[in-house]
């Protein structure tokens, strides 16, 4: 299976991410979720890979933090969930899905042991 890059196009990090990508020869598809979205279903299963949805989610941007404090405190799974499909930017990128499994954020020497 092409693994997928899940992202935004114009992040940083998802350039750099596709940089390597390209550079090591690692064919791949990139599905921009602020274009086609996100379901419920993909964040579970990447939660359910990944053995929790906490990865998944961007506390530290914009979105987020401008949540009301009241909604930050009392974050579930279900909650969380529903506000990622919603605002895709709350998604901590990139997210990388490929046979042998799910990963988020982008370092290089992982890239290259999962994928190389």
């Amino acid at each position: 299976m092409t693994p997928t890059l899940y992202g935004i196009a114009n992040c940083d990090t998802i350039k750099k991410a596709r940089k390597w990508l390209e550079r090591n020869d690692v064919n791949y598809v990139f599905h921009d979720y602020k274009k086609s979205g996100v379901t419920t279903d993909m964040l579970t299963d990447w939660a359910l890979e990944l053995g929790d949805w906490e990865p998944l989610l961007n506390r530290r941007g914009t979105t987020f933090k401008n949540l009301p404090d009241v909604a930050k405190e009392n974050i579930n799974e279900n909650i969380a969930l529903a506000l990622m499909v919603e605002n895709p930017s709350m998604i901590k990128r990139p997210v990388l899905a490929w046979d042998g499994g799910v990963m988020v954020g982008f370092k290089s020497t992982d890239y290259e042991a999962a994928l190389l």
